[in-house]
């Protein structure tokens, strides 16, 4: 039975893409911060572990509760939506504590016993912004299209010994909790010489033409996860997909 670890499962995509994954009977190792066991299924096959990603000692004791895996999705991280210019770069730091570096000491925490067992499949999940880039998500766009760089390089580096790095590129949720999982209310990112300019693409994004479900991710996540083939990025949702198209 193949077992996945799946990061950030509190809400959203990781939490629809932990059901997924047991829904298609593999073992999920489902972590979060602060693990709600009333969110997911109650059942052998589905454990819950608390995972911080931005910090060492509860990577290094996920690894170890965790145990061998076949599968790491890293999806767990945080957003930021204002203008650059009034982003303190300490609130940028956080982002990019939690989208790169955590994602990086993931991924090299769980290397070794992929590379080992000559097996194993990571899944980083970024977003459709690094198709095509949008205003008011600066840092977070940074802290994204890093990650896609790395998984490109990664892809070649473990290929050597059948470890396999895939991408998924999720649309645009609206019933994700992007940027609410941060400490810095939009409002003030967002400086009144910008208000103009503001206003349009946060109508646009209240109501915009396409949009990407959760459940959309999920199975994208496990065609990643389970495709044996070179492919390296996968559009998710119709609004990537148009992205990816254009």
């Amino acid at each position: 039975m193949n077992t996945v670890l799946i990061t950030g499962c509190s809400s959203g995509y990781g939490l629809e893409t932990a059901r997924h994954f047991y829904a298609m009977g593999w073992t999920v190792v489902a972590t979060m911060r602060q693990p709600r066991a009333a969110l997911l299924p109650s059942s052998d096959r589905m454990r819950l572990l608390a995972l911080d990603v931005t910090r060492e000692e509860s990577i290094l004791a996920a690894v170890k509760a965790a145990g061998p895996i076949d599968v790491l999705v890293n999806n767990a991280g945080i957003g930021v939506v204002g203008a650059f210019e009034a982003t303190p770069m300490a609130h940028i730091r956080k982002v990019f504590e939690a989208n790169t570096f955590g994602t990086m000491a993931m991924v090299q925490a769980f290397i070794p016993q992929m590379r080992a067992r000559r097996s194993g499949v990571i899944v980083n999940v970024t977003s459709s912004v690094t198709l095509a880039p949008m205003p008011l998500a600066a840092a977070y766009t940074a802290s994204k299209q890093a990650i896609e760089g790395f998984t490109g390089s990664l892809a070649h580096e473990l290929a050597a010994f059948g470890v396999r790095a895939k991408l998924v590129e999720p649309g645009y949720g609206p019933t994700t909790r992007f940027a609410q999982n941060t400490d810095i209310p939009v409002s003030d990112l967002i400086p009144e010489s910008y208000a103009a300019f503001a206003a349009p693409i946060f109508a646009a994004f209240a109501n915009p033409p396409l949009t990407t479900k959760e459940s959309d991710v999920a199975q994208i996540v496990w065609q990643a996860a389970t495709d044996d083939s070179t492919q390296l990025r996968y559009p998710a949702g119709p609004d990537a997909v148009a992205l990816a198209q254009a």
